[in-house]
């Protein structure tokens, strides 16, 4: 799951992108409004949190005009202000939900899997398969067979990532761009240290493999 975070407070930004990364969410961050309407417009996210006093281009203009651009992945909007009309307005712009700041970081979590369970329910299921291996998208538990596997946080960003392309070859510059967020550098063995740890628990202990190497290229996930 890809969270796109526009928020200029460096205190609050450390907070959410710390929180959302424990509970195993990819979180991309920008510092203002137009660095902010450039991510949302060039790439793609599962939802947005938003705040609405940002430097460049205010928050609501942000929302205005990704939703004119018909981009509408789910948004949330922070903001110090309480005001109704500032809620409704908000609302009237396109946004999702509304978060007034200070605000504990479990109901910001809450909200966001509340938003995530209304768009999955229309449009993919809310657990992944392959085989005997299955992983929850919504309380991110991952399972082989009875077997419940304790996994961390970056090891089940990698491994949904992989779920989501079964069957498909997936670089290293792809995970790399998708799990970790930065460019690609061929000299860094990451992928293939976080990969071997991710076979030490979903895969060494059972008979069948499902992740596989493809020299040259990258990794499958599939059932062979």
């Amino acid at each position: 799951m890809k969270i796109l975070l526009i928020e200029d407070d460096r205190r609050t930004a450390a907070f959410i992108i710390k929180g959302l990364t424990q509970e195993g969410y990819t979180v991309e961050h920008a510092a203002d409004g137009l660095d902010g309407l450039l991510r949302g417009s060039s790439e793609a996210y599962d939802l947005a949190v938003i705040d609405i006093m940002l430097p460049k281009l205010d928050g609501f203009a942000v929302i205005e005009e990704l939703r004119k651009r018909k981009i509408m992945f789910p948004i949330i909007v922070l903001s110090a202000k309480n005001a109704v009309e500032d809620r409704i307005k908000g609302l009237q712009k396109g946004s999702d939900d509304y978060l007034v700041k200070p605000f504990a970081f479990s109901e910001l979590l809450a909200r966001i899997q509340a938003l995530v369970r209304r768009v999955s329910a229309a449009v993919e299921p809310t657990s992944l398969s392959v085989g005997d291996l299955r992983i929850d998208l919504l309380s991110h538990k991952v399972y082989r067979g009875p077997d419940r596997i304790d996994i961390q946080p970056l090891e089940y960003a990698l491994l949904e990532y992989l779920m989501r392309n079964t069957g498909k070859v997936v670089t290293k510059t792809m995970i790399m761009e998708h799990v970790w967020e930065y460019n690609f550098d061929p000299q860094t063995n990451i992928v293939e240290a976080r990969i071997c740890r991710l076979r030490d628990k979903i895969d060494r202990p059972y008979d069948r493999p499902l992740i596989h190497t493809v020299r040259g290229f990258g990794y499958v996930l599939e059932e062979k």
